[in-house]
This record gives structure tokens, sequence and C-alpha cells, in this order.
């Protein structure tokens, strides 16, 4: 349990770090990198970090795919805590880093913000979409587990791919964030909470959406009953 929570906690981090990271650079250099480039970045970390540390600890780096996962009963839930406690530990500590290196920048530490056109947010859309996003990632997830193996062993770079297209047509609207501890730490490091509860509530929802869209679309199994006891 050690090396899995550590292995959490370390991929997280890393995720946070340079996910949030290439945001402020860009905020730091007139967005020299640009929406492509802040996709790309989300999308290789998650492959690289999914890579690194999946056979040790599954790699979820995100709460919310915890939950999806334990929901389908492909993961147990008594370990649902602490998987979530080291996620958020890795988040806080990438937000503080970022912070110490950073506080000299009025940049911030890149939180996930609503769209606000004129000043008016747009909550509802917003949650609806984060929803949406979180429901397709966890979907395809969870698909991979009852795939074959050749294509099981593409799934770093498959879940890259769908984290890095969501953050490339939703980044500028939500933050496509799909993560709680990606936003809660930011957030409450930078003082930045409006709306915080959208991000702390619709990935979770999503997710939990996903476990029956797989149920009707796989073959029976995909979220099969006693996978972890």
């Amino acid at each position: 349990m050690r090396r899995r929570l550590t292995a959490e906690f370390l991929a997280t981090f890393v995720l946070v770090f340079g996910g949030t990271g290439v945001v402020v650079a860009n905020q730091l250099t007139g967005g020299g990198g640009g929406l492509v480039g802040v996709a790309l970045v989300w999308g290789l970390l998650v492959a690289v970090m999914a890579y690194a540390v999946g056979p040790v600890s599954g790699a979820h780096m995100n709460p919310a795919v915890t939950v999806g996962l334990a929901a389908a009963k492909q993961f147990p839930w008594r370990e649902v805590p602490w998987y979530i406690g080291a996620q958020c530990a890795g988040a806080f500590a990438a937000s503080g880093l970022l912070a110490a290196l950073t506080w000299r920048a009025p940049a911030g530490l890149a939180p996930t913000q609503v769209y606000a056109p004129g000043g008016a947010p747009w909550v509802l859309e917003c949650f609806v979409l984060e929803v949406w996003l979180t429901a397709v990632l966890a979907f395809v997830v969870l698909a991979l587990s009852r795939a074959k193996p050749e294509v099981r062993a593409l799934g770093g770079l498959i879940v890259g791919g769908v984290i890095a297209l969501e953050v490339l047509f939703a980044g500028p609207i939500t933050g496509a964030s799909m993560n709680p501890a990606r936003s809660l730490a930011p957030a409450v490091l930078g003082g930045t909470l409006d709306h915080l509860w959208l991000y702390l509530t619709a990935p979770f929802l999503g997710a939990l959406l996903a476990v029956p869209a797989c149920v009707l679309v796989q073959e029976p199994g995909c979220c099969r009953e006693g996978a972890c006891s």
C-alpha cells in the first residue's frame, strides 16, 4: 500500500506541477505555447506517468477516476480515501512548489475558472460540460480495462490523447479540469475559491455516469461484480 500511495502522490505531483506550470508559463510569456501546447503537455504528462507508475498504482492521478473505478467494482472502496488523500497531497505539494517559484509573478497558480463573457459566469453550462468531459474520460478508462492486451498496452497514450483533446476544445471554457485535486490545490493556495464547488462535484458525477454507460456499451464484465474484493 505504501508503494502505491507514494506512486499516486508522485504521479499527481508531476501532473499538476507540469500541467498548471505550463499554463502559468504561457501567462508569463504572453501565450508562447498556446492552447495546443497546453493540451499536449497535459496529455503527454498523463501518458508518461501512466507508463511510469501504472504497474504500481494504476496511475489514477485523479480522485474522480478512483471513485469511478470503485463504482465499477474495479477498485476496492476501502482504498479510495487513501488514494484520494495521496492525490490531493501530491497536488498541494505541486502547487506549493509552483507558488514558491513564481511568487514574484502576477500570473497566479492557473486555477480552473468558469467562462464569464462580460463578467457573467456560465455556471450551469460549465458544470454540465465538466460532467460530460469527465464522463468521457472515465468511460475510456473503464473501456480499456476490457480491451485486448495490445490495446491496453497503449492505454497511457489513449487516455493522454483523450485529455489533450478535451483540453483543446473545453480548456478556454472551463479549464477542462476533470480532476478535483487539480482544481482544489491551486484554488486554495491561490485564494481563488469562486465556483470551486463546481470542480469538486462535476467530475465525480461524470465518473459515476460513465459506469452505467460502460455496462450498456461493453460486453458483460466491463463493470464486473467482485472484480476488487
